[in-house]
């Protein structure tokens, strides 16, 4: 991962949440929500939260005396996340990095945390500090990505800006979002940070957008693979997101589009 890798930042918090989200991460969020509210948990914290799309389906499910910090690395995105977000006394927005969390031992019932993992530049020591953070029966669940071969928009947009830097293909996708899914390696750093009782399930679902350029638009200007992109030559981003654009409709059709996608969900206690 490069310092890059974690800027949110610009536009790419409205392409995030508007293109992104409602492709590959709502999905998954609804499942997140489901998981953390089963326990009926008096108190949430929320790492890595993104532009909201957890808080958004987690808090109506939470009791009307719970409490709810929801946090992220990234101001900008925390922001705009607190824009989408309507008015719930429950909720504390805070800005804060998952490895270095500003609260007391033992303070939640439930830490959670969709698809950051993979961006924690020391995942023991953030699995370390979640579990700090949890009382003695509360559980961590979280979520990554799965290997970008079983994601099929992402590894057409990795390969379609590749073609248009040959010599320097943009790899943010690959290394980073998709750069965490051997199960063996995430069982071992959750082992190392001192949780016993871990569950791994890996869920497939199906990703949707209303056309091609939709997906590569939310993927080429959504994500830190627009910074990439604009490194290497800032006036071929349109350019890239064409080239996309055309390798999702080539292999998933003209007009919506649809392709799998897959991740790993973890339930960790003990």
């Amino acid at each position: 991962m490069t310092k890059n890798d974690k800027m949110f930042t610009g536009s790419i918090p409205k392409f995030y949440d508007t293109l992104l989200v409602p492709l590959i991460f709502e999905a998954y969020a609804a499942d997140m929500a489901q998981l953390v509210a089963v326990s009926s948990p008096g108190s949430v914290l929320e790492t890595a939260a993104g532009s909201g799309v957890v808080a958004r389906l987690l808090a109506p499910k939470l009791s009307a005396d719970a409490c709810y910090v929801v946090t992220d690395l990234n101001q900008p995105m925390l922001d705009y996340a607190a824009t989408r977000q309507g008015a719930d006394s429950r909720i504390e927005w805070r800005q804060a990095d998952a490895l270095d969390v500003p609260f007391e031992d033992a303070s939640f019932d439930v830490v959670c945390c969709q698809f950051g993992a993979m961006f924690f530049p020391n995942r023991v020591a953030g699995y370390a500090e979640a579990r700090r953070v949890l009382r003695p029966d509360g559980r961590f669940v979280f979520s990554v990505w799965d290997r970008i071969e079983e994601n099929a928009f992402a590894d057409d947009v990795t390969n379609a800006v590749a073609v248009v830097f040959p010599h320097d293909p943009p790899r943010f996708l690959a290394r980073t979002p998709h750069g965490y899914h051997d199960i063996a390696l995430i069982r071992e750093e959750l082992s190392r940070a001192g949780f016993a009782d871990i569950e791994i399930e890996t869920r497939e679902k199906v990703s949707r957008a209303p056309s091609a350029r939709a997906a590569a638009t939310a993927y080429c200007q959504g994500t830190p693979l627009r910074n990439e992109i604009e490194a290497r030559d800032a006036s071929l981003l349109q350019f890239a997101t064409d080239r996309a654009t055309e390798a999702i409709a080539n292999r998933h059709g003209e007009g919506p589009v649809s392709g799998k996608i897959q991740a790993h969900v973890i339930l960790a206690a003990g």
